[in-house]
């Protein structure tokens, strides 16, 4: 499937349930992925303040938004989701820059 096509009309409750099983095994694959990275970025960083790094944060969820629009997606929704899953690790990436600078 082409990633800018919608997904294909189900029949019954059943395709759609599995439809989106699929779906949430790839995507928490990329978050775990995605969460791997983080844990590399930590290094990188001199303090709490890079780690938050509100202007990144800015910058991130308008590239996703209009890539939502690209993809005929709510905008809205994958604001909602991104800001609530860079919260997330924008958590774990602190403690993990707390423990590299922990020495």
């Amino acid at each position: 499937m082409d990633r800018s096509e919608p997904a294909p009309l189900c029949r019954d409750l059943d395709e759609v349930r599995a439809g989106i099983d699929a779906l949430d095994e790839r995507i928490v694959e990329l978050l775990a992925r995605r969460e791997h990275l983080v844990k590399q970025a930590a290094a990188f960083k001199r303090d709490d303040s890079q780690v938050r790094a509100p202007a990144r944060v800015e910058q991130v969820i308008t590239k996703v938004v209009a890539l939502a629009g690209q993809h005929n997606a709510d905008t809205d929704v994958v604001e909602r989701v991104y800001r609530a899953m860079i919260a997330a690790f924008i958590d774990r990436e602190l403690i993990e820059h707390r423990r590299l600078t922990a020495d």
